[in-house]
């Protein structure tokens, strides 16, 4: 990064405090799962998998996308954050709001704590979204990364507004149809809107940077960008007011969207610089290809194919679980240790560089413990989609224990790096000039 991007940065209260959430959430993903294997068996809209679903999707994955934008949109858009003071609110209604909500959905209690979950959470995306839409509009220039960032937030105020709209329905009933109906809506336009179209823009920006590649020609992710919200636009209509068989059609789109993202990369890492290949970047490459799973699996459950209905439950759960335990868990455990350390790294020695000897960032975090993350990981991964798959609770467990064992590993080393201080520097001597 350059030096001006960094003197762009937010303060390191702004920022570290979502990535200590988001690790302490994911232990608690993984030990809640442990205690969930009997839910699996049965239909998606279960207490236990509601539960690991919001805790997976807010507490873990969009507290850490939330701590990471602030640090990263001053680079994808060149401009500095708009308010500091909004990110802070934004992650307390957030932190509020994933803890209420999954303690409402574990018990199935859906009165007011559920209320005042939703509402906090709707809060924390309004402040959200203001502080990403005052930044964009700071940037000395409009590019398609900006595009999907902002979508991505509105996307993510929609999915919010939602979930809100079935939290008050539980105990208030006024929506026309069955709940799981809108559950579908819910599901779709937060996963493909806000989490696919943010990594997009995010990624398409860092992952070249990360490979030292240099790739100008944007049409690949115009198209990319277009396609992606036609599907989606196109399907809220459909499933609100036509209920048509068109549902592979716009899941087709949304593919044909992401293929080109890839198509993106993959012309930008010929252009690559950089031949080695670290822990963090390998573990990015395996997200990627996990994310031919979901992407296979959404025109099997949009086809509405006449399968039984304990294999179609499972393909729907197998869905579930590779957007939030396989692509999207496995790109924040990779590209955490591609940005954490540097943020740890740039607040502790900035005030030294020039002067004293300083570690490199990859040098403040445990290598080893990366090593075991990754293949924790992937064979905790590859167990839970079996067990589910085979309708066996034993691999389900032997699944969850993987990823509880992966939880602790990432959690230790996050906080190793939270907890790193500058201490023992040598000063630099030039020519005649003497150690201080």
């Amino acid at each position: 990064m350059s030096a001006a991007t960094t003197s762009n940065s937010p303060g390191k209260w702004v920022v570290l405090p979502h990535y200590a959430f988001a690790a302490l959430a994911f232990v608690a993903l993984s030990v809640l799962l442990l205690f969930s294997t009997d839910a699996f068996g049965g239909h998606y809209f279960h207490p236990k998998l509601l539960t690991l679903t919001h805790v997976a999707a807010l507490g873990w994955a969009t507290m850490l996308i939330f701590g990471a934008l602030y640090q990263l949109l001053p680079v994808v858009l060149e401009c500095r954050l708009y308010s500091e003071k909004l990110a802070v609110a934004a992650f307390a209604f957030l932190g509020v709001g994933s803890i209420l909500l999954a303690w409402a959905f574990w018990n199935f209690e859906l009165g007011w704590v559920l209320h005042v979950a939703a509402c906090s959470l709707v809060i924390a995306f309004i402040l959200f979204n203001i502080n990403v839409a005052q930044t964009a509009r700071k940037a000395p220039k409009w590019t398609v990364e900006s595009d999907f960032i902002v979508t991505s937030a509105i996307w993510l105020l929609v999915t919010g507004l939602v979930g809100l709209l079935m939290a008050v329905n539980f105990t208030t009933p006024f929506l026309p149809v069955e709940h799981t109906h809108y559950l579908q809506l819910h599901a779709h336009i937060g996963m493909a809107g806000w989490f696919l179209l943010l990594i997009i823009g995010v990624g398409a920006k860092l992952i070249p940077m990360f490979l030292l590649a240099h790739h100008e020609d944007t049409k690949k992710l115009n198209w990319s960008y277009n396609l992606i919200n036609a599907g989606l636009v196109l399907f809220i209509i459909d499933h609100l007011l036509f209920h048509t068989l068109l549902l592979p059609v716009y899941a087709a789109l949304v593919v044909a969207g992401v293929a080109l993202f890839l198509l993106y990369l993959r012309e930008a890492a010929k252009t690559r610089q950089r031949q080695d290949i670290d822990l963090g970047m390998k573990q990015t490459f395996v997200a990627l290809a996990l994310l031919l799973l979901p992407l296979i699996l959404v025109q099997v459950v949009s086809s509405r194919l006449a399968l039984p209905q304990a294999l179609l439950s499972s393909v729907y759960l197998v869905y579930g679980i590779s957007v939030f335990l396989g692509f999207i868990s496995a790109l924040i455990l990779g590209q955490t240790f591609k940005t954490l350390p540097f943020i740890v790294w740039m607040h502790a020695y900035e005030d030294y560089v020039g002067r004293f000897k300083t570690p490199l960032p990859k040098d403040i975090y445990s290598h080893a413990l990366l090593r075991w993350q990754n293949i924790s990981y992937l064979l905790g991964f590859i167990l839970l989609v079996a067990g589910v798959l085979l309708g066996n609770e034993q691999v389900i467990l032997a699944g969850a224990i993987g990823f509880t064992i992966t939880s602790l590993l990432y959690t230790a080393n996050v906080f190793h790096l939270l907890l790193h201080k500058a201490h023992d520097l040598k000063p630099f001597t030039y020519g005649n000039t003497k150690a201080a």
